[in-house]
């Protein structure tokens, strides 16, 4: 039987701006069940679902013109290198954080709208997409952030209202409510803005008040105050590059493309039958476009069949672990079963019709260390691609189970 894993997370106050606070703590229970099915022609998901924790709160170039009008190239190679980045950074791998901070600078580079602060498009709600770690970043920072399950804010009003405020929110869901922290704004020049934090409350739908945060910011004198520098804003208005004054670069977003709403929903476990179905239907796939199956590494996020008692069955039909693709046909799934064991199944691929690749898995083993111990099974998959890219391919297999995998880096 498979064991439910359960994670306690440490949670203090939001930081998209440097700042101090008292953590308070909430356990979280990541295994989620929904029900879902699949139909022949529209995605009517009501199987029984299983999701692996993983950030989603990232993307890549997507199909829909509508979309790829709101970012221009440069743009979208830095959303694109954000596909696959856990906790909105704090998981990421060296090769991942080369590549945003590439696109970063290449952004900084460029010509953005000039003086950000003074411009309309600068105020209202920024989604945070990814923050950097540096050692000198707040507990707040360092901690909160990098919970995927919850969804981070920064409003910017400054020329809006009588009362320039920046803001950070976490939501935590639309059933439990959000922590809002408030800082007094002032523009300094064209890209820096002045802030001091001076209150913050909790509001819970449960509850017909708010309920205030216990930070004493009148006490902390300077520890409350902070700077934020805008160093690239999007001639659209969508996407936004800031720097804080305890050297943290954030990347935030207005509009969020298809892909990014995808992951984001199957990050929170909530509604993910919907969010394939509308992504689907958003990129819908021609009949001239015959999706191949692309080479390397891939992680299954997501899928519509929770796991049966067996788990050897569960890796062998593939709903567990990666699938790694290789050259001339070759393909593996591989789940690590505890640290130094995993379970390995070797099989080949060739492709049937157009999007549909047959796969037979007969080679599989045990693996601990150096030494394998061979298990006696044989399954013939059919696997029909139902959208892919270079990061992103959603497929539905064994017994029209659908899957989401991204590409590892």
């Amino acid at each position: 039987m498979v064991a439910l894993r359960f994670y306690t997370v440490e949670m203090s106050l939001p930081c998209l701006c440097p700042c101090p606070s008292s953590p308070i703590s909430l356990s979280l229970c990541s295994p989620r069940y929904n029900l879902l099915k699949t139909t022949s022609k529209r995605l009517d998901l009501s199987r029984n679902c299983r999701t692996l924790r993983i950030s989603c709160s990232s993307s890549s170039t997507v199909t829909d013109q509508t979309q790829q009008s709101s970012f221009n190239d440069a743009e979208l190679k830095l959303i694109d290198a954000l596909i696959g980045i856990q906790g909105r950074g704090k998981s990421a791998s060296p090769g991942q954080l080369n590549d945003v901070d590439s696109a970063v600078k290449v952004l900084e580079g460029l010509e953005g709208i000039q003086n950000p602060t003074d411009s309309d498009l600068i105020e209202g709600r920024w989604r945070l997409m990814f923050t950097t770690r540096p050692g000198t970043a707040s507990p707040i920072q360092r901690t909160f952030t990098g919970v995927d399950v919850f969804t981070v804010f920064q409003d910017v009003y400054l020329k809006t209202t009588n009362d320039p405020r920046v803001s950070n929110i976490v939501k935590f869901s639309d059933f439990i409510g959000e922590l809002k922290v408030e800082a007094a704004a002032s523009i300094k020049d064209g890209k820096r803005v002045l802030f001091r934090f001076d209150r913050a409350a909790f509001s819970l739908k449960f509850l017909p008040f708010k309920v205030p945060y216990p930070v004493p910011f009148r006490l902390l004198g300077d520890e409350a105050k902070g700077w934020l520098d805008t160093t690239y804003l999007s001639p659209s208005g969508n996407l936004r590059i800031s720097r804080g004054n305890k050297g943290t670069t954030f990347v935030l977003q207005k509009e969020t493309v298809p892909r990014q709403k995808l992951l984001a929903t199957i990050s929170q476990d909530k509604g993910v039958a919907e969010a394939i179905d509308e992504f689907l239907a958003t990129n819908s796939n021609p009949a001239e476009v015959d999706y191949e199956l692309f080479e390397g590494s891939w992680q299954m996020i997501w899928s519509s069949q929770m796991f049966t008692d067996s788990w050897i069955e569960n890796a062998a039909n593939g709903l567990m672990g990666r699938q790694i693709i290789e050259k001339d046909g070759r393909i593996k799934f591989e789940v690590n079963i505890i640290p130094t064991f995993r379970f390995s199944m070797k099989g080949k691929f060739i492709k049937s019709e157009s999007s549909t690749y047959s796969l037979k898995m007969d080679d599989a083993a045990i693996i601990g260390g150096a030494f394998g111990y061979p298990v006696d099974i044989t399954n013939n998959i059919e696997l029909k691609i139902l959208y892919t890219d270079e990061k992103l391919r959603i497929s539905r297999g064994f017994d029209d189970i659908i899957f989401v995998h991204i590409r590892e880096i």
